[in-house]
């Protein structure tokens, strides 16, 4: 672990609610049994044809919300329902439910008496995943409840679950709690055989010959995020081969860094919408970014774009600008010039 780059997240268990080691693993059971049933329920979505799904149902403060976005907010709160233990109250955040208030389990709970807060964002990619183009993720962290100063910092449990392709034959699941690691599952789609494998993030010292991104999916601000690319990669120079990887899904872009495809990541919209005085709808939101405990737990550094820890709050509006590095020799070569060139463009 190294400080400056947010990865000094363990030692922080006083803020745990009064569970033992046993119980915050069940909770990480609890969110990939979560996800288990989202993608279930996505996949039996898509086997019935996909053109209703692309249909737009909805568009709120914090997204469009497409057909298929809202089967999937179903099954997690008909799962809550049924499987959330009653003994740890939690308030539930998700896009979605801004219409229906505070939603807590058990039902009814006040805000004030859960002990827990789980962000989710049941469907991350669907854009990707309506149109059989790419894999979306299904994310969850949990935190201890602070209220409304709880923040992503303080997420100490975390899952995330792949939502494969109509030709996908296996779906990834990774987990972790803070200060313990990495679970990492391959399910077989065909026979339900689970093995584990070992996520590797990349141990390059520069970026020479690999993947490394700005997120820039849509039109604003495109140019001026292009321009902070090409000047950093003078900065750092990174030389010719440098490949870029447009992947309009946050989950699936940590994924692509703690597995090794990626080396460094950049989603600079917030400030480059900021910048030219845009609306910052089309941005990260913490529910997009709830599972970058799982690639810190695997050394890679995700930070604020100042270097510091992410402390958005745990909300469904807030754009979140981040910066991924695969390991902590890329964090400190690369952060400082970043930083640079965002203060002279």
């Amino acid at each position: 672990m190294s400080e400056g780059f947010g990865l000094a997240l363990v030692g922080r268990e006083e803020k745990l609610p009064d569970v033992t080691s046993a119980e915050i693993e069940q909770a990480r059971r609890l969110l990939c049994r979560l996800q288990d049933t989202i993608r279930d329920a996505v996949i039996a979505a898509r086997s019935h044809g996909t053109a209703r799904l692309t249909r737009v149902a909805a568009v709120t403060a914090a997204d469009t919300i497409y057909a298929i976005d809202k089967i999937s907010e179903e099954a997690v709160l008909a799962w809550f329902e049924k499987n959330w233990p009653k003994r740890w109250p939690v308030q539930l955040v998700m896009e979605g439910l801004e219409e229906h208030g505070d939603v807590t389990f058990p039902p009814g709970t006040p805000v004030k008496a859960t002990v827990w807060k789980c962000i989710i964002d049941p469907i991350d990619g669907t854009r990707c995943i309506m149109y059989d183009k790419r894999s979306a993720w299904c994310l969850a962290g949990l935190a201890p409840q602070r209220g409304r100063k709880t923040n992503l910092n303080d997420i100490v449990v975390a899952a995330m679950t792949e939502l494969p392709t109509s030709k996908g034959a296996v779906a990834d699941q990774l987990s972790a709690v803070r200060g313990r690691g990495v679970h990492a599952e391959r399910l077989d789609l065909r026979t339900g055989k689970r093995s584990k494998f070992l996520p590797r993030p990349s141990q390059a010292k520069d970026l020479k010959h690999g993947f490394a991104s700005f997120a820039k999916f849509f039109p604003p601000a495109k140019l001026l995020m292009a321009e902070v690319e090409a000047k950093l990669l003078v900065a750092l120079d990174a030389g010719e081969a440098v490949f870029d990887d447009q992947y309009p899904s946050t989950g699936g872009q940590l994924y692509e860094l703690l597995v090794g495809h990626d080396r460094f990541i950049a989603d600079v919209r917030p400030w480059a919408f900021g910048k030219l005085g845009l609306p910052a709808a089309l941005t990260c939101h913490p529910y997009d970014i709830c599972v970058a405990l799982i690639a810190q737990e695997l050394g890679c550094v995700i930070t604020a774009l100042d270097g510091k820890p992410l402390r958005v709050p745990l909300d469904t509006t807030s754009p979140v600008a981040w910066v991924g590095y695969a390991n902590t020799s890329l964090a400190r070569s690369i952060a400082p010039k970043l930083r640079a060139v965002l203060a002279n463009v």
